[in-house]
């Protein structure tokens, strides 16, 4: 079995027109040979992506789903650009094709960019890969050294100075995911009102502004396939703004489960954080502050606000699920991760209060 991520078959009521991005595509370059073989991409869980294999050329195509979507999610206009621009100064961004914003050809706006041909690190790494921990260890730090590379990347040069607002990063934040979760609640989840409260009462000032990927994963880096610890590629920049790089490394911690952490978390995770080898979440935080020079006195605020941002995050998914304005499966059980979300912010509130 290969390593090397492929795409499956398209799940029922996502079918694109081939026919019509075809043609639209060999619009955009004349050289594209034969019919594309489409494949969807199972892993994401909030736009549609899909592999154009054509004969002489591989591609991926990104395009928002269906139904309701929140205020300025989705924007593919906007990740478009940012991909673009941000190639120049952050050589691992795929480099982009063409955008569509002509919706006679989709319904919606969507862009194609290059397919890299490697590793995308899921839930368990492939089998093939039978890493010790050493080398567990190494694909580690590459992934955050990955990371604080692009905390460090100049934006000012890539011409992303209004990609965010300033000042007041942290604020605006903490309200704004505060007002998403309130509009995607369901009846089975709880309403999360201590680490609402919590989190408003201790949002720290910006520690400084940079790029922020805003969903750093395991599954959204690819590893090259000669050199399985060495990452090639950083995807999916829907999220990526100027913004706080602790809030960033809070949110990215958010997805981190370790080996000891509770039944249900372990069995919500996607990425290989459990293995031998890994560092632990202090220890990421340490190995940040250590690199960047940064310091976060009251770090358990971006911990929980990371914790909640995931599980708001997956209340919207699941409230379109719960809407039936989408049939993905992977879906069904998001509430469940709200829960067992909430009880980890509670517990890291408890512990903070009593010092």
């Amino acid at each position: 079995m290969t390593m090397i991520d492929q795409g499956g078959s398209v799940r029922p009521g996502e079918e694109l027109d081939v026919a019509a991005v075809d043609r639209w595509l060999k619009q955009q370059d004349g050289d594209l040979a034969g019919q594309p073989k489409v494949t969807q991409y199972s892993g994401g869980a909030s736009n549609w992506t899909y592999r154009l294999e054509y004969l002489n050329r591989d591609l991926i195509l990104r395009r928002p789903p269906a139904g309701t979507k929140a205020a300025g999610a989705h924007d593919m206009v906007r990740e478009y650009n940012i991909q673009t621009k941000l190639k120049a100064v952050y050589p691992v961004v795929p480099s982009t094709v063409a955008l569509c914003q002509d919706h006679s050809v989709l319904g919606c706006d969507f862009y194609v960019m290059e397919r890299l041909v490697g590793i995308i690190p899921r839930a368990n790494l492939p089998r093939n890969l039978d890493f010790s921990a050493p080398r567990v260890r190494e694909l580690c730090l590459n992934v955050l050294d990955q990371f604080i590379a692009l905390h460090q990347a100049d934006y000012h040069a890539a011409g992303l100075d209004s990609l965010g607002k300033g000042a007041g990063y942290c604020k605006r934040q903490v309200e704004g995911w505060d007002g998403r979760y309130e509009k995607s609640l369901t009846w089975n989840v709880p309403r999360y009102r201590k680490v609402r409260a919590w989190l408003k009462a201790h949002t720290p000032e910006d520690s400084r502004t940079c790029i922020i990927h805003n969903d750093w994963r395991f599954d959204n880096v690819v590893l090259c396939a000669q050199e399985p610890t060495r990452v090639i590629g950083v995807l999916d920049w829907e999220l990526a703004t100027l913004g706080d790089p602790l809030m960033d490394l809070g949110s990215m911690l958010a997805y981190w489960v370790q080996p000891d952490d509770n039944l249900l978390l372990r069995a919500a995770r996607r990425q290989p954080t459990h293995l031998p080898g890994m560092l632990t979440r202090s220890e990421v935080v340490e190995y940040y502050l250590g690199k960047t020079g940064l310091k976060a006195d009251n770090w358990v605020f971006y911990e929980v606000f990371g914790l909640f941002r995931l599980a708001a995050i997956a209340q919207q998914i699941y409230y379109r699920y719960h809407r039936r304005q989408t049939s993905n499966p992977a879906f069904k059980h998001f509430w469940l991760m709200v829960h067992a979300l909430h009880w980890r912010c509670l517990q890291l509130i408890r512990k903070s209060e009593k010092g």
